[in-house]
């Protein structure tokens, strides 16, 4: 489950700019300001800019009053004129406009006032560019009842009843899910056990979890990943497969945070905590997140060292990645709090700033029993590879700590001054929108609409109305292909896409979806795939008509959609649609699963079935007999084969997810993964070819 909002007496606001500001609890809502703490109450709403190029336009102004009036910047706030026509400025192509939504329009100061003011003018028409004049008041009243009917007509209608005893029954079935879930994270958070949590603390150490809270700004949110990476993977217990990854903001920005635990077999690598590294390393290099660690590690696992050392995406990969996400800009920053031995030692040293804390800090390539073994030389750990050594003599590390708090304190400091390291190539977030409205349906009701039942099915429009803001969607070929709902809407101010399963993937489903998703890519919009799907359809019928060919279409344009995705298994995923919809293969930026989700190639009924059928033809051409009991007993341990491996647990002790999250703070975990992937520039996506 992801950790999402930590307690503090401030509270922070998601931008969708890529940063996050403090607000008080306070219900007075004055200007705000770009580095001032915004004042309201609390919730993740935007940052609003008055710095020049943008307004802040309380409640009660109309789009022409005096606070919009003179502006000529070319980031036009799209309540700042209402019309309808064409608008032409000399030889200029016409910009339409519809219902009150402006596509690409001139800028504010390229237009004659005798054309278009945004004080109490005249409105342009269709005819000419001139207009009628309109009082404040009325144009004021009917914008807003245009804007009204503008947003009724969007807003999903939703008619489930959360006094139902279906919705009931869901959604006890869903709070026993996240009570089962919720006790094995808090066992996870316990790290190795209550003796090595004692002499970890007896060194004057913080725990992993507490070094992380120390280094992020106070109150601010932190999504930690794959929390059950390495649940009953081995013999014996390895909570958070030994090191704890998420992201979280430093100084309002937000990085990339990798722990080791060293309360878990010393914080050695296993092969799954190598891939959890990696995989942390991956979504930073991806979204251009500062990489922050806080090392305190003996290294790689030596029993396990085949599965370890000597591959392509192994230990030595880590130091790979490093390097080239340094040569790209993005920050590496090391804090060594503990051990650095052998390959870890590389950690710090390829850093672009290092931290090393006096006493329990050391970096070497071999501690001092190695040393002794090879060359005879006896030497203690701080005199081999100390803080004094590496920040007075060797070099390797270029700030010296008294304490774990001082060296906190110093990751702290050098965040603040990265500048603009890793933002040259920085997305506009121009087109995000300041106006952020909470949906008109809770988000506590996922819990309950997910039916208890997995066999049921349910309408995925109930959860995207309880996720976007305002519960409005844009549906995209509402009347065609309606197995597969695709449209437009907004999480927290950013447009995305949406892209969610209502059944099973039909022809003309896949040949809409790869329309839309090729829409989204074109225009920069990232794409949210809400997986609930059984596959693609099968039969005769189905291969006459293409399914193939379609499901390959769609296959093709996620796979080569340069955009943000994140991918939410919300209930099955199973097939080829897994792919379709951007599994994991597919790398989409996150991936998270709701306790309820299932993955597998197929159900296991159905693999049970198809597996008895080969057996069945086998012992015929054997002529082996087998009874109708011994084939009973066959299916049954296929199918609880198939159950036990394509429970989230299973699938996230080995990453393939990025976490198992509550329903109801899906739209949180969303804004965050959306703000993080805001960090980089639109790509201009290119396809393969498409077999027409």
């Amino acid at each position: 489950m992801a950790q999402f909002l930590r307690k503090g007496r401030t509270r922070w606001s998601c931008s969708l700019r890529g940063e996050w500001i403090a607000s008080v609890s306070t219900l007075s809502a004055p200007r705000i300001r770009e580095g001032i703490l915004s004042q309201g109450t609390g919730s993740l709403l935007p940052r609003t800019f008055i710095n020049g190029s943008r307004s802040f336009v309380p409640d009660g102004d109309s789009p022409g009053s005096d606070v919009n009036r003179g502006r000529s910047s070319p980031d036009l706030d799209f309540r700042s004129t209402f019309a309808t026509g064409d608008y032409r400025h000399h030889d200029a192509k016409p910009y339409s406009t519809q219902c009150g939504k402006l596509g690409a329009f001139p800028k504010v100061g390229s237009l004659p006032s005798s054309q278009f003011s945004v004080g109490l003018g005249s409105i342009p028409t269709a005819v000419g560019g001139h207009g009628r004049k309109w009082s404040h008041d009325s144009f004021n009243s009917k914008w807003r009842n245009f804007m009204s009917l503008d947003h009724d007509l969007n807003v999903l209608k939703d008619d489930i009843k959360t006094s139902s005893e279906s919705f009931i029954e869901n959604s006890k079935a869903m709070e026993e899910l996240l009570l089962d879930l919720q006790q094995k994270v808090e066992k996870v958070r316990l790290g190795g056990g209550v003796k090595a949590v004692e002499r970890h603390k007896k060194r004057n150490k913080y725990l992993p979890r507490e070094r992380i809270d120390h280094l992020l700004d106070p109150g601010s949110p932190f999504l930690e990943l794959s929390q059950l990476a390495g649940h009953e993977l081995y013999s014996d217990d390895l909570p958070s497969g030994g090191i704890v990854t998420g992201i979280g903001s430093i100084h309002g920005r937000l990085c990339m945070l990798v722990a080791n635990d060293p309360t878990v077999k010393g914080g050695t690598y296993y092969p799954i905590t190598v891939k959890k590294h990696l995989r942390a390393q991956e979504i930073a290099s991806q979204c251009n997140l500062p990489c922050i660690y806080l090392v305190d590690s003996g290294g790689a696992n030596l029993p396990r060292q085949a599965d370890v050392f000597p591959d392509r995406d192994h230990f030595g990969r880590i130091f790979y990645n490093q390097a080239r996400m340094s040569e790209e800009g993005i920050p590496q920053i090391a804090l060594v709090l503990g051990s650095c031995t052998a390959g870890g030692a590389y950690v710090p040293a390829m850093a672009d700033e290092s931290v090393i804390v006096k006493g329990n800090g050391t970096i070497f390539l071999a501690g001092p029993p190695l040393v002794k073994a090879a060359t005879g030389e006896e030497v203690s750990a701080e005199d081999l590879g100390g803080a004094a050594l590496h920040c007075k003599v060797s070099g390797v590390s270029d700030y010296f700590a008294t304490d774990e708090l001082h060296a906190l304190a110093m990751g702290r400091k050098i965040v603040k001054n990265l500048h603009l390291a890793g933002l040259k190539n920085r997305a506009s977030r121009s087109y995000v929108s300041e106006e952020v409205r909470e949906p008109v349906y809770s988000p506590d009701e996922l819990r309950g609409i997910v039916p208890a039942d997995a066999r049921k099915s349910y309408d995925i429009r109930s959860v995207i109305a309880r996720i976007v803001d305002g519960s409005e969607f844009d549906e995209f070929k509402k009347l065609y292909g309606s197995t597969l709902v695709t449209g437009f809407a907004k999480i927290m101010g950013q447009p995305v896409g949406i892209v969610g399963n209502n059944g099973i993937l039909f022809t003309e489903s896949a040949l809409k979806g790869a329309h839309f998703i090729q829409l989204c890519a074109q225009r920069h919009i990232p794409l949210i795939f809400l997986q609930n799907i059984t596959g693609f359809m099968v039969g005769s019928r189905s291969e006459a008509s293409g399914i193939a060919k379609a499901g390959a279409k769609m296959v093709m344009a996620v796979a080569c959609a340069k955009v943000p995705k994140i991918t939410i298994l919300v209930g099955g995923s199973y097939g080829a649609g897994n792919y379709g919809m951007c599994g994991r293969a597919y790398s989409p930026n996150f991936l998270f699963m709701w306790p309820n989700a299932r993955i597998s190639v197929m159900g296991g009924a159905q693999a049970a079935g198809v597996l008895a059928q080969v057996e069945r033809d086998k012992r015929i051409r054997d002529k082996t007999p087998w009874s109708d009991e011994e084939e009973e007993k066959f299916k049954e341990k296929v199918a609880q084969g198939y159950d036990r491996e394509g429970h989230p647990y299973y699938a996230s002790a080995r990453l393939w997810d990025d976490g198992i999250i509550d329903p109801a703070d899906t739209r949180k975990v969303l804004a965050l993964c959306l703000s993080a992937s805001s960090q980089t520039a639109p790509k201009e996506t290119s396809y393969g070819v498409f077999r027409m």
